[in-house]
């Protein structure tokens, strides 16, 4: 149950048990449906990111997960699938340069229905793409053939070199609670940002684990041992001496990926290093707060620290919260337990200052009346909050704009805020595009707001602002939902989409499922709704 579509349009059928069909040497496009089997292929590929460029049947592609097996009569292979196609694009998203994981999971997010774009290649080609692909003779041995136990080493592409900023600016001295002994513990960072701490003989440890590893690469020389008290001028050196070396084995994209960087780079746990971590926060008004925590602190407590720090009263805490900066113009609110510290580190090239904020967490303009009036900090940040949302196009101004920009300054926010509310999409949080169920719509630009949900048709050359679909970027056949009309939603983990059930203007149930990493998010801002809709109730 497929079929293939070339790049002229045209629709090959395939007939059950086809194997004769020979693809052509361009990229074309599968369709396949889900059988009790599945999709009936597995997929391999590079578990970095990016990649140097290599040519494919005479044309240059960054590098392709491919297909590594297909099964016998299954979907895959009623579509055209053959064991070596290169991958383009899953679902229409290029995935040139993707790792295993993300290809993985663009492929599981699509539900039942799986559409492909790959590029056939010969036996030879593969080969060539994939040298070690079945397994086959090693690239390299130590001790020769003639040595029975020779250990087969993995080629890997040391060329493929990057710049990560990483530094370790200081030091510290550490007391063990346990012993009462003390020693000195490098304070690595990442583009400014607190890593891990480490001792001396934890870098000794990795540079062993990595030359092990990876046999080929010529690792640079890393400060010697001694056996006496250094002076701070030996330490100092000891310090500039590790920073070159951490500099140059970093560059290695392979080498910085590898599991023992990784390792290396987060940490160990609190408990057998219990040193504090400096997280940078960013307000509303783009001042930049910087928090000391333990690296396992969850969401609540790095909030209530940063609530501390800036005296934001306790009475208005609760209408403010941590978010994540996801992608350019898109911010999502964190769980309350997870690990900031985690996400602050994986995200160490994000262009901003720090991948976490505090935005506002209410949706009820009335109780955000009540909050600009009650507290100067919380307005400020509300303010600073609509001004960003303007100059985003979430909120439309329109010919609204330039009486805006007169009021926009912190002492005006009662007066900006009060003409931003009458806008429309104020207050709103505006969604990436996400796919769906239905073949009539397939991708939907969805925003959430106190008055309903908007839902805009989207394709893929519509424009979009940055991360987040606003008004301009949308294909049209726009549906606005008001709450009242929302029967049910619901978040689905197993396949990673929320559920969202509601009453057309024909009164007819309509059910659709959008698959977005954000689904958790999403149903969040549905759940906050909800509760800010009893506070009105109770008088609260």
């Amino acid at each position: 149950m497929a079929e293939t579509e070339t790049d002229n349009n045209s629709i090959i059928r395939s007939e059950r048990n086809n194997k004769t069909t020979v693809p052509s040497n361009g990229p074309r496009r599968v369709t396949i449906y889900k059988t009790e089997t599945g999709f009936g292929f597995n997929v391999r590929g590079q578990v970095s990111e990016g990649g140097q460029l290599r040519s494919i049947n005479g044309e240059l592609y960054a590098p392709l997960q491919h297909v590594s097996a297909v099964l016998e009569n299954g979907a895959a292979e009623q579509a055209g699938i053959r064991k070596g196609d290169r991958i383009l694009e899953v679902n229409g998203v290029n995935v040139e340069g993707s790792t295993h994981r993300q290809v993985v999971d663009l492929i599981k997010s699509g539900g039942d229905c799986l559409t492909l774009t790959v590029i056939s290649v010969t036996q030879r080609e593969a080969e060539r793409l994939e040298p070690c692909d079945d397994g086959s003779a090693p690239v390299g041995v130590i001790g020769g053939a003639a040595n029975s136990r020779a250990t087969v080493y993995q080629r890997y592409d040391y060329t493929d070199k990057r710049s990560l900023p990483v530094s370790i600016p200081d030091y510290r001295l550490v007391m063990e609670r346990n012993t009462g002994r003390s020693y000195v513990a490098f304070n690595v960072h990442m583009a400014g940002r607190h890593l891990c701490s480490r001792r001396y003989r934890e870098f000794a440890a990795l540079h062993h684990t990595l030359r092990k590893e990876f046999l080929g690469f010529n690792f640079p020389k890393l400060p010697g041992k001694w056996p006496f008290t250094l002076s701070e001028q030996q330490l100092d050196a000891r310090r500039r001496g590790l920073e070159q070396y951490l500099e140059k084995v970093c560059a290695v994209r392979v080498i910085a990926e590898s599991d023992a960087v990784q390792e290396f780079l987060t940490d160990s746990d609190d408990s057998s290093n219990p040193t504090p971590v400096d997280l940078k926060v960013l307000l509303p008004d783009k001042e930049v707060v910087t928090v000391s925590v333990l690296k396992s602190t969850n969401a609540d407590d790095v909030y209530r620290a940063v609530c501390e720090k800036i005296g934001l009263s306790k009475s208005v805490q609760k209408y403010f919260y941590l978010f994540e900066i996801v992608e350019y113009n898109f911010e999502r609110k964190l769980q309350p337990n997870e690990c900031p510290h985690s996400l602050y580190i994986q995200n160490y090239s994000t262009a901003s200052s720090s991948c976490l904020s505090i935005r506002k967490w209410l949706f009820n303009p009335r109780t955000e009346i009540s909050v600009v009036a009650e507290d100067a900090t919380a307005a400020a940040f509300i303010f600073w909050q609509a001004v960003e949302d303007v100059n985003r196009g979430v909120c439309v101004a329109g010919a609204r704009l330039y009486q805006l920009k007169a009021l926009q300054h912190v002492r005006r926010a009662p007066d900006y805020l009060a003409l931003a509310r009458a806008l429309p999409g104020y207050g709103h949080v505006a969604f990436p595009p996400a796919r769906t169920d239905c073949r009539a719509t397939p991708a939907l630009a969805l925003t959430v707001g106190w008055s309903g949900l908007k839902l805009s048709a989207w394709s893929e050359g519509c424009g979009t602002n940055g991360g987040a679909v606003t008004g301009a970027g949308a294909a049209g056949g726009a549906a606005e939902v008001s709450w009242r009309a929302v029967r049910e939603w619901r978040a689905d983990d197993d396949a990673a989409a929320a559920r969202l059930t509601y009453l057309r203007h024909d009164n007819q149930k309509r059910t659709v499922t959008l698959f977005t990493p954000y689904y958790q998010f999403l149903c969040n801002c549905m759940d906050r709704i909800a509760e800010e809709a009893n506070w009105v109730d109770t008088g609260e």
